[in-house]
């Protein structure tokens, strides 16, 4: 589908994708009947004088991701303001798949037609939302018949035309990379074995938030960071953090901060591909307290740190390695979403396509 707007930018901008709007029996068990994530975003209230909440969608209002026509919308929004393609989560605990019925419709269907690439959310589930971070909801496990049976799944969307590739090769997002990293090697020999013998080139492997190891290609510099709590909190001791965040209701940072600390930040020695975010704001999920609230986003801020993603990248990489990822398309319950509300309506995606265009022909 990459019409002449999408081939006219100077790099490709994929955005992280949650699946999590719309009924499954899971959430109708652990959440309550009729549970999606609008659930979470209406019960959204100020903490404070000034805070932005709760975030209501705009044009796209609160849809139901089982209805083939709210993807073509969002596809159709995505391109229109420069935005290459998707990174759909995908949930697999050890040959059980969860809220995989919005991306096997994609798959199956073969509409829309957009880009799509995954990124395995490999975590243990817990119950955080309601303060049972010690009840485990699914356990993440791994195994190498699994990996057999993870990778026999993936064989069809590795396969689809519609698949990211970086030189021919499927580009696959590992979130918990540290997860996997000493058993990276044979997993990796197990999959890409596999894939040969499907004629497919072997993955373009990306961990989030992780300096590579053995196995990976690159990392996602991915908002928020794993040290978002001891940034936040830096004046308390690493010991106490955690316990101590449990019992706060919220941390407040200013949004304009964290885009100076993300452009002033050193380039790692490494292959780091550069993510920015529209804001971030979990209050939404996390009424009880220990919430991160970035206060006071702006479309105008969000451009500047965009702005700089891509002219990092077009400066670092070249070819099908120039991407930027944002995060994210629709974390309404998290507060970073390029989705329209009915605050600041299509500004963030207009800052996009602004600056995608104020950098083709570089």
């Amino acid at each position: 589908m990459e019409n002449e707007h999408l081939s006219q930018n100077p790099v490709r901008t994929l955005a992280f994708y949650l699946p999590q709007f719309s009924r499954n029996p899971q959430n109708d068990l652990w959440w309550g009947k009729g549970f999606t994530e609008w659930t979470n975003v209406t019960k959204g209230k100020p903490l404070f004088r000034g805070h932005y909440q709760p975030h209501l969608p705009g044009d796209l209002g609160f849809y139901d991701l089982r209805l083939p026509e709210v993807h073509e919308e969002q596809t159709e929004m995505a391109q229109e303001y420069g935005i290459s393609g998707f990174c759909y989560y995908h949930y697999w605990f050890h040959g059980r798949r969860m809220l995989e019925g919005v991306f096997e419709d994609v798959l199956k269907s073969g509409k829309p037609d957009f880009p799509f690439c995954l990124c395995w959310a490999n975590e243990t589930w817990r119950r955080t939302w309601d303060k049972g971070e010690n009840e485990v909801l699914v356990e993440q496990t791994y195994s190498e018949n699994d990996d057999l049976n993870h990778i026999n799944y993936l064989i069809e969307a590795f396969k689809d035309p519609r698949y990211i590739r970086i030189d021919g090769r499927p580009l696959f997002l590992i979130y918990r990379a540290e997860m996997v990293e000493t058993r990276m090697v044979r997993m990796l020999e197990i999959w890409n074995k596999r894939l040969r013998n499907e004629g497919i080139p072997e993955l373009y492997i990306c961990g989030v938030r992780t300096p590579p190891t053995q196995g990976f290609d690159a990392n996602v510099d991915f908002f928020p960071p794993k040290n978002l709590k001891t940034k936040f909190i830096d004046k308390l001791r690493w010991k106490l953090l955690d316990k101590v965040f449990r019992k706060a209701p919220y941390v407040r940072k200013e949004y304009a901060d964290i885009v100076d600390e993300q452009l002033t930040k050193p380039y790692p020695n490494y292959k780091n591909f550069l993510c920015s975010a529209p804001n971030w704001d979990n209050s939404a999920r996390r009424s009880f307290g220990g919430a991160y609230i970035l206060n006071n986003s702006s479309p105008r801020e969000f451009r500047r740190w965009f702005d700089f993603c891509v002219k990092e990248t077009l400066a670092r990489f070249s070819g099908d390695e120039r991407i930027v990822f944002v995060n994210a398309w629709n974390e309404w319950g998290e507060g970073a979403h390029l989705e329209p509300d009915q605050e600041f309506g299509l500004s963030y995606l207009e800052a996009i396509r602004d600056v995608l265009r104020s950098h083709r022909g570089s």
